[in-house]
């Protein structure tokens, strides 16, 4: 099972913000969901879209929100790191904390996985900045040449499975008592906040170890 158990500060890891250990079989303390997510549900749900090397030996997990400004000001770099490495499964859990608009923008996207068109829809989001209203959201697909109708009937043709998943995702975040975004998680430990480039690389080497 992932629980929040052996904290460790971030000064004692290199990583800004701290890190969490990943304990497999640790007894949890979810208030809010009863029992903690398992290992096979957080990396291997069968309705979450996987970027980078879907046939991976690390996975990357991210929980993040299309209004984050963090998380979009540090995506480049998460990539590049993904396309560099050849070896990394990317997971991009939606988590839409800011309002209707990070919700209506999440299931957009999501709307494109019917048509191979998800990847497209999330990085034109993701290259967005600031907080956005829904106009915006809608003017950044189309600018990536997407239909939003289409979108938004891939989405409602899969409404129940996506829905699933966006609430399978916050189940995950109130597990783990994560309070905002981004939130990472790299191999066994959870990083809470920021991953500057070289706190990514040291995260990934460290996965690998």
């Amino acid at each position: 099972m992932l629980t929040r158990r052996n904290f460790a500060l971030g000064a004692a890891t290199g990583i800004m913000g701290g890190a969490l250990a990943w304990v497999d079989h640790a007894r949890a303390s979810t208030r809010t969901t009863g029992r903690p997510p398992s290992v096979e549900e957080v990396l291997h749900d069968p309705d979450q879209p996987v970027l980078g090397n879907p046939g991976g030996a690390l996975t990357i997990v991210e929980y993040f929100d299309y209004q984050c400004p963090f998380c979009k000001r540090y995506h480049p770099d998460l990539v590049r790191a993904v396309e560099q490495d050849g070896n990394i499964r990317l997971l991009m859990k939606d988590w839409p904390i800011f309002g209707g608009t990070s919700l209506r923008a999440a299931q957009l996207a999501l709307g494109g996985v019917t048509d191979g068109s998800y990847q497209r829809a999330h990085d034109a989001l993701m290259a967005t900045e600031g907080r956005l209203s829904e106009a915006q959201v809608y003017d950044a697909l189309q600018a990536a040449g997407l239909a939003t109708d289409r979108l938004d009937a891939g989405y409602q043709a899969n409404r129940a499975r996506l829905d699933g998943l966006l609430g399978r995702n916050a189940h995950q975040a109130a597990a783990f008592g994560l309070s905002g975004t981004p939130v990472f998680i790299i191999g066994s430990v959870i990083y809470p906040g920021v991953l500057h480039p070289e706190d990514l690389d040291r995260a990934i080497r460290d996965a690998r170890r």
